[in-house]
């Protein structure tokens, strides 16, 4: 029989879970009930296991982060002592560390992790789960040799427990850490193939099977897509079109794990659906179908602001900003440059209240905000912003990207020294990228300086390599780019018929992307073309082309310097202009 003490700690705990579950919930009286709880001085359990509960609740709903560390310090502590009880000396541990990193203290939660990764070896799903949030820790502040170093051990560990799907894992989340860190294609592919084969050869449910499948093609065609191979990758990216498909048609007794043991999923079918559209716009935008890239943007914008509604998590926000940025070069290359800086004002609305993404983002955003100036013209805020990209970007690709154009820049201002002190950078030969499109895209700069520098041997050798490298993996924009400076340079050499030959497919491939400008160029040199042929009729429709391109451009660009976000041009470090906060 309980004693009055024992009833009355008892009877708050039952009180303060009614609290908890009534509609709608009253959290302050169950907060009140379980602080209540603790001034009985309960058994051990009971104490460790209602401190953790006041934590949750706390972090839950309210902001009084340091009460809740408090409550998940004595769980841990308490939890120590008592033999087993390891769902609540885990969870303290892993809400702890969490909340240690999310206010600074990424020392103190690596020190948490670490003590509970030793202390959790008999218990498969915590030790599993302990060391999936220390790695995730270490991608977080890019030690990807520390994040990689864990999640092998990790499947070390699995593969002597025999838990076949968390080995999987472990395999999979190693393969993204090398694709962060910039490791070599061929390290990488090698261990695609691997888990590819293990995916195959697992036999566990299907849920499980599909998730790993996806995991695996996204992993698959991010890694093709890094090295420019656009056509190569469309197999791939057509399976993982088909096995979202899956995912999204199995019941949801098929998507429970078979053991406790494999409770892990790399991310919710819902956000995986999210994935694989980004994943589809980022394969529409390097093979240059622009308006199928905006449509797959579209539907997983909407997609995102449906699961955002119910929970918004931090992953959604990366998603949603991955999806504006692609969204935004869209807009940019089909000439709707005022919707592009409405975006990228969109951008940095996210971006102002969370130091952790504007880190990670704010090379992109300084690039985003370098090609809009391009494209309007204005090439000393372009120079600017590339300038910043390059002082913050730690991705390679983007450094490259950020060169080349700054590269562009320079040519159209006809500043030759400046070009030239950055040669270095840009050299396909030298360029230190696995990526063809960008090694394609420098061999295209490099003719549009032979061009500029009335070298046109020089240009029309270097730009049959860029057709070459972009026909190959069917990058239509590059090849549209290629094709359309050769005509320009048989022009200037007096081959017009040579010069035709090249800026017809141009521009039938600038209209199928479309890119205005693109479209403008083309429809200039055929206007010039047609009058040397003597074919009025062509002449008249390349020039009545050019003037509907050159007023849709040109009311394009007057609408946006009208727009108040065009300011944004001006930003490159502290507070945003006044006009992020106005739109809020």
């Amino acid at each position: 029989m309980a004693n009055p003490q024992d009833a009355c700690y008892l009877s708050l705990l039952a009180l303060a879970e009614r609290f908890r579950t009534q509609e709608p919930a009253n959290i302050k009286s169950c907060v009140q009930c379980l602080q209540a709880v603790l001034t009985f001085r309960p058994p051990p359990k009971v104490e460790a296991r209602t401190h953790l509960q006041l934590a949750t609740l706390l972090t839950q709903h309210t902001t009084n982060t340091q009460l809740a560390r408090d409550h998940l310090q004595q769980a841990w502590s308490l939890s120590m002592s008592i033999v087993g009880f390891d769902d609540v000396r885990f969870e303290a541990a892993s809400e702890l560390a969490k909340l240690y990193e999310q206010t600074g203290s990424a020392a103190n939660a690596k020190s948490v992790l670490q003590r509970a990764i030793e202390l959790s070896r008999q218990s498969v799903f915590w030790h599993c789960r302990l060391i999936f949030q220390m790695a995730q820790l270490g991608v977080t502040e890019m030690d990807y040799a520390s994040a990689g170093s864990l999640l092998q051990k990790g499947l070390e560990y699995c593969l002597i427990q025999g838990i076949a799907y968390n080995q999987i894992l472990f395999l999979l989340s190693k393969i993204m850490v090398m694709l962060l860190e910039g490791r070599g294609a061929v390290e990488i592919q090698t261990l695609l193939n691997q888990a590819n084969q293990s995916v195959e050869q697992y036999n566990g449910a299907q849920g499980q099977k599909e998730h790993l499948r996806v995991f695996y093609l996204v992993l698959l065609v991010c890694h093709n897509l890094n090295s420019g191979q656009v056509k190569s990758v469309k197999p791939a990216l057509k399976q993982l079109q088909q096995s979202i498909q899956n995912i999204t048609q199995l019941s949801e007794q098929e998507v429970i794990p078979s053991s406790s043991s494999e409770m892990f999923a790399w991310l919710p079918r819902e956000q995986l659906c999210v994935l694989v559209y980004l994943v589809s716009v980022m394969h529409s935008m390097q093979a240059g179908y622009m308006e199928k890239a905006q449509k797959y943007t579209d539907k997983a914008l909407l997609q995102i602001d449906k699961l955002k509604a119910e929970e918004n998590t931090s992953i959604l926000s990366s998603l949603q900003l991955l999806l504006l940025e692609h969204s935004i070069m869209c807009h940019l290359i089909m000439g709707s440059k005022a919707q592009a800086i409405k975006e990228i004002a969109k951008v940095c609305r996210l971006l102002q209240d969370d130091t952790r993404q504007l880190q990670a983002h704010r090379a992109q955003l300084h690039t985003l905000l370098a090609v809009y100036a391009m494209s309007m013209n204005l090439s000393t805020a372009a120079e600017v912003q590339f300038n910043a990209a390059l002082r913050t970007s730690s991705n390679h690709d983007l450094w490259i990207f950020a060169n080349l154009n700054l590269a562009v820049v320079y040519l159209r201002c006809q500043r030759e020294r400046d070009f030239a002190a950055i040669m270095d950078r840009i050299n396909p030969d030298t360029l230190p990228t696995q990526s063809q499109s960008l090694r394609a895209a420098s061999f295209y700069v490099q003719g549009l300086h032979a061009f500029f520098t009335n070298r046109h041997n020089d240009g029309k050798r270097f730009l049959r390599e860029s057709l070459k490298m972009a026909n190959a993996e069917d990058l239509n924009r590059l090849t549209s780019c290629s094709l359309v400076l050769l005509g320009h340079i048989f022009l200037a050499l007096g081959n017009p018929r040579e010069a035709l030959n090249m800026v017809t497919p141009a521009m039938q491939l600038a209209s199928k992307i479309p890119d205005l400008h693109l479209q403008l160029w083309s429809s200039a040199i055929l206007k010039d073309l047609y009058r040397q042929f003597g074919d009025a009729p062509h002449e008249q429709e390349s020039s009545h082309n050019h003037y509907n391109f050159s007023q849709t451009l040109l009311m394009d660009h007057l609408a946006a310097t009208q727009l108040p976000e065009h300011q944004l041009i001006t930003w490159t470090d502290g507070p945003f202009p006044s006009i992020v906060s106005e739109k809020l």
